[in-house]
């Protein structure tokens, strides 16, 4: 899989989970700085939005379209990751008017070390969305092949929908 940013190559730490496969076990904190782990997502369908860095043009895009479809999936989890401090994270939020989206931070990189999406040379995570079902599996993944561009809202919001 090939990631790229500004269209120079960039390396990930591992090899991401596919389609079928279970979402690996992961430790994320929330706005308090409570652990969120997969096995909270458990019993219901989640849609992980992964950001490399909230306080970028195309992170604050991709957060605030999700943010907008949330109430037309009431009993989905939708959650956005991203390696910014959980206080970056809140300045964002209070700045955008975003107060449903759920936004949780990887600053211990448990996420992005799990999913093999950690960028090692950048310490951020490699833009994606990913869709588990309720027993933590992956029913839809999108990495997107450029970090610069926006992902295939549609598509993931389909996806959703065959899920529902």
């Amino acid at each position: 899989m090939k990631v790229t940013f500004k269209g120079k190559e960039v390396k990930l730490i591992g090899i991401p989970p596919k389609v079928g496969d279970s979402m690996p076990n992961f430790t994320v904190l929330n706005k308090d700085k409570h652990k969120v782990t997969k096995d909270n997502l458990l019993g219901k369908v989640s849609l992980i939005s992964v950001v490399p860095d909230i306080n970028t043009p195309v992170c604050s895009i991709q957060t605030k379209t999700f943010n907008k479809k949330m109430d037309q999936f009431p009993n989905v989890n939708f959650l956005t990751i991203s390696t910014n401090t959980i206080q970056d994270q809140q300045n964002w939020c209070a700045a955008e008017d975003v107060k449903n989206m759920q936004l949780l931070s990887d600053e211990n990189l448990s996420f992005g070390k799990a999913t093999g999406l950690l960028i090692p040379d950048s310490g951020i995570l490699a833009r994606s969305v990913w869709i588990l079902d309720p027993n933590g599996k992956i029913a839809y993944r999108e990495i997107v092949d450029e970090i610069t561009h926006e992902p295939n809202y549609d598509a993931a919001l389909n996806e959703l929908k065959k899920l529902m």
